[in-house]
């Protein structure tokens, strides 16, 4: 999601975490006791996390399933993560500020972010017991990587003219939904080949 920007080195606990969010006007993961702030996102970040908000909003409304953006957090054992675009379905507990039962979990990767997003987070969303898809997209090129639970989180990526089924909630994307208004070198290019055939 967003970029680590600094790092607190004083353990806090969990309920000192969640009280000092409420009043914060900046963002922070909790990791095992520590505190990560975190920074602004780019035009792309947000255009990519709106696309696929905006999708899945209009075809689960009415629904069982929900989508929440990136104000709503995760809680994994000790961690709080801000996912920028996840499906929460039935919940045992409901909590005000986090969910632990996201069934669909999308994070827009920048090169800031990339590593949290493909290490830390990622073996931390699998453990989620209600988390059958983990969605991570490429910002500055197109790549699309969903990793399911029903394939043993194997990676499958999708480029443009490809379509994405999103099982947990049976709905198909396609890339250049996902991708609409980002303005980077392959969807640019892409675009100009499909004017071209026309």
């Amino acid at each position: 999601m967003l970029a680590d920007l600094q790092f607190s080195d004083t353990r806090i606990s969990e309920e000192d975490y969640l009280a000092g969010e409420l009043i914060s006007e900046i963002k922070h993961q909790y990791i095992d006791g520590y505190v990560y702030a975190m920074a602004g996102a780019s035009r792309n970040h947000e255009r990519i996390a709106g696309n696929v908000f905006g999708e899945l909003r209009n075809f689960l409304k009415d629904k069982p399933c929900e989508p929440f953006s990136s104000d709503l957090k995760i809680k994994v054992g000790s961690q709080f993560f801000y996912p920028d675009v996840m499906v929460v379905c039935a919940e045992d507990k409901q909590h005000d500020y986090y969910t632990e039962s996201p069934v669909i979990v999308v994070e827009v990767l920048s090169k800031s972010s990339r590593r949290l997003d493909e290490t830390t987070k990622r073996i931390s969303y699998q453990n989620i017991p209600s988390l059958k898809e983990y969605v991570l997209i490429e910002q500055d090129f197109v790549d699309v990587e969903v990793c399911r639970k029903s394939e043993g989180w194997i990676s499958n990526h999708y480029f443009m003219g490809d379509s994405v089924l999103l099982e947990a909630i049976d709905l198909t994307l396609t890339v250049e939904e996902i991708y609409a208004r980002v303005d980077n070198d392959e969807v640019r290019s892409y675009l100009q080949e499909q004017q071209a055939q026309l």
